[in-house]
């Protein structure tokens, strides 16, 4: 077909506003985060394995209806207050994620990337810009795993994020295991120490650090910020090496 030689009607959606068939016999309440089901496509109160569609606009009963009987109306982009857990106002860029349709927090655990803080509001409250085209995950295509305390890694943490919620000596194996990991710091600022530590052998290794022996990597308490992560990579003759590091990390 050529260009248009006359005024062609077309079905022009304004805004960000998006609608979504509903899974049978649900209820998705207007301020829900909607979930799509990836088996079928249909909308319905968020869960942890969806994709994110964005946030109700209004009420959708399909309760008594089969699935597709209806169609949830959904703002895909824009910016929205919420409740999160622990949120402080140093917590300004960090990514949000949502474990049902109205329960968020930082850790990627068991959670659906909706978007990033942009103000903080108040104790607990911020505001959050979510795009749920443009949104990309930070930590898409790592198995998340959230520890409190003392941790030894072993073969199988290989290919995991560590969200470390509190202070915590983390032990890595000995170098000759071909490990690739990531500590990340889900605590607020100033509150919890990382310590990765090495094998009495084994030397951490990265831009501008030789390393010594049996020394640790230390995302000290005073400076840390929700955020700040270590990606090591172990294999290497003298030690792990950093691959990537966010914040201020201190040879012991």
């Amino acid at each position: 077909m050529g260009t248009l030689a006359v005024d062609k009607s077309r079905d022009l959606v304004l805004g960000d506003i998006n609608e979504i068939p509903v899974i049978a016999t649900d209820i998705i309440y207007e301020g829900a985060a909607v979930g799509i089901v990836k088996a079928s496509g249909h909308a319905r109160p968020l869960t942890s394995v969806d994709a994110f569609a964005g946030f109700a606009q209004r009420q959708c009963d399909n309760s008594t209806g089969s699935a597709a009987a209806k169609n949830v109306k959904v703002i895909s982009a824009g910016k929205v207050v919420l409740s999160v857990s622990g949120a402080v106002i140093t917590d300004i860029g960090q990514p949000v994620y949502a474990t049902d349709d109205d329960t968020f927090a930082f850790t990627p655990v068991g959670g659906v990337y909706i978007g990033k803080v942009i103000r903080f509001v108040s104790s607990g409250v911020v505001e959050v810009q979510y795009d749920v085209i443009t949104n990309v995950d930070p930590w898409a295509g790592w198995t998340c795993e959230a520890i409190a305390g003392a941790k030894t890694l072993d073969l199988e943490d290989s290919g995991k994020a560590f969200f470390v919620t509190a202070t915590a000596v983390v032990t890595l194996p000995a170098t000759a295991v071909d490990m690739y990991a990531a500590l990340v710091c889900m605590a607020p600022y100033g509150t919890a120490q990382i310590s990765a530590d090495p094998a009495a052998a084994d030397k951490i290794v990265g831009p501008d650090l030789t390393g010594a022996d049996n020394k640790d990597y230390i995302n000290t308490s005073a400076t840390a910020q929700r955020g700040d992560y270590l990606v090591l990579k172990g294999g290497h003759t003298d030690g792990y090496i950093i691959c990537a590091k966010k914040g201020t990390w201190a040879a012991e």
